[in-house]
């Protein structure tokens, strides 16, 4: 006789550990690693998208600074001078505007003036460069990442393989190819793909892409989510050909979008940048790349080392008091509410928390970029006394990170696209950083003293008889760095100074 199957049903509980990132975090990720002029640009931006936030008026304005949102200052009449009066009776238009839309379809996308973005351009900006060439500050990166000696091997080719607009176009099969050949190191195009996705994560964004399509989309990918950043993923990635050929039309009718969301969805993709590479020119200095330091780092004749966080034209933020004070009639009179005063009320709320949320977002990437350069400064100390570069200690993201108690990824993103002014001149936050060179003894060598020392005993070589490989290492050797030839081959290459017959 056939026995029958039992089924049996059972409920087990099991601990499992799960990490998700909030809205609010995603937004302080997104302005740790805007730098000072984009940083503006965004807060003009949620400005024009926010009626609820708002400037906070300078104190000679004769308006309230008051930075929150809570008790009226009394009546805004007499005192109140006619910018301010101004500036009042528009938020508060806003307000009425938008209290009257509840119940219509929300535009979720901003509406973006001329002028906010013409304000930023206007500013005067200090003008610095020097003669790093675009390919070598593409390795410099490299030495912020974490890499293992084969995948620097093939990254070092990628980087060589770039376009000078900065994309790659060889395929990858090819690369492959080249490398077991060339440098007889035998690899796969899965292992090739994988370097290459994280050279694409360098700055500028869109770098190492294989295509026009590719580019884009990378840049795209860097922007902080939201509804505007989902239509232009959405255009380049299913109406690349209507986007290339400016159909503009079929694109805003293929989208169902409202003349006005089309016209924030085109400002911001004419702004992606289909040459990345050559917007860094062959070299900084060629380029005039306009510079805001982040930073300003003042060291005095006796040694003291100070930092402050360069302010420019950040305004001090604020919840719209015309925001606040209908938020507290509507709660006080919250027995009597209609359904529509309901509504009124759960919209200014959101608006006034989106606002809140903005502005502790803001003095989040404050705090985070003081301490994280108060510890390079801590770290690169003699770098910031006397300026000699050779000073610099090996410091690597990871050291930052431990000092700070930050995460990696943060200090990352602080140390992306950001400058620091000091006596001795305007650098990069990545000029800080450099590996390590272990000696044979144990003893820990900067990678950029030993380039130091390096270029300066090229410059003083003897140009009718300059000095070959072999000869440039025992000379380091004997200033106190034992490296091998070819590291001192590497190093060389690094800097741009060709071998040795072609330097007479």
């Amino acid at each position: 006789m056939a026995q029958g199957q039992i089924q049996v049903q059972k409920q087990e509980q099991t601990l499992r550990q799960t990490q998700t990132i909030t809205q609010q975090q995603m937004l302080q990720a997104h302005l740790v690693e805007l730098p000072i002029n984009q940083l503006i640009e965004r807060i003009n931006t949620e400005m024009d998208d926010n009626p609820a936030l708002e400037a906070e008026p300078a104190p000679d304005d004769g308006a309230a600074t008051d930075g929150a949102y809570g008790e009226p200052d009394g009546d805004a009449g007499g005192d109140e001078d006619f910018d301010a009066r101004t500036e009042r009776e528009e938020r508060q238009s806003a307000l009425d505007a938008a209290l009257e839309s509840i119940g219509r379809d929300d535009e979720e996308l901003p509406v973006y003036h001329g002028g906010a973005a013409a304000g930023g351009a206007e500013r005067e900006e200090i003008v610095y460069g020097d003669t790093v060439s675009f390919y070598d500050q593409l390795r410099g990166q490299m030495g912020e990442t974490d890499l293992t000696p084969r995948e620097r091997d093939i990254m070092e080719y990628l980087i060589g393989s770039l376009d000078d607009d900065g994309l790659l176009r060889k395929p990858i099969d090819s690369i492959v190819d080249e490398l077991a050949i060339y440098h007889n190191t035998d690899t796969t195009a899965a292992e090739v793909e994988r370097v290459l996705r994280k050279l694409q994560g360098f700055d500028p964004p869109g770098i190492g892409a294989r295509d026009l399509r590719e580019c884009l989309l990378l840049q795209i990918d860097r922007r902080g989510p939201s509804r505007l950043t989902e239509l232009m993923r959405l255009v380049v990635d299913r109406h690349f050909g209507e986007f290339t050929k400016k159909h503009w039309d079929r694109i805003q009718s293929a989208l169902r979008l409202s003349d006005a969301q089309a016209g924030a969805l085109m400002s911001e993709l004419r702004k992606l940048n289909p040459k990345p590479g050559a917007s860094m020119g062959e070299t900084v200095g060629r380029s005039i790349q306009q510079i805001t330091p982040d930073f300003i780092v003042d060291t005095q004749d006796d040694g003291t080392v100070s930092m402050t966080l360069n302010a420019g034209d950040v305004p001090e933020l604020r919840v719209s008091q015309s925001f606040a004070d209908t938020m507290r009639d509507y709660r006080d009179n919250r027995a009597n509410m209609s359904r529509q005063d309901k509504e009124a009320l759960l919209y200014i709320k959101k608006k006034v928390d989106a606002a809140q949320g903005f502005i502790e977002a803001v003095k989040t990437r404050r705090r985070t970029l003081t301490l994280t350069m108060q510890a390079i400064i801590t770290w690169q100390r003699r770098f910031f006394e006397d300026g000699d570069e050779a000073s610099l200690r090996p410091m690597i993201l990871k050291d930052i990170a431990e000092k700070t108690g930050l995460d990696i990824s943060t200090v990352s993103r602080v140390c992306s696209s950001k400058y620091a002014q000091t006596r001795w001149g305007t650098f990069p936050l990545r000029h800080f950083f450099s590996d390590n060179f272990v000696t044979s003894t144990g003893e820990e060598l900067s990678t950029r003293r030993i380039k130091a020392a390096l270029r300066d005993i090229i410059e003083a070589e003897d140009k009718s008889s300059p000095l070959s490989d072999d000869a440039l290492k025992d000379a380091l050797r004997a200033k106190g760095f034992p490296i091998a030839r070819r590291t001192v081959a590497k190093y060389r290459e690094q800097l741009g100074i060709p071998i040795a017959r072609l330097r007479k």
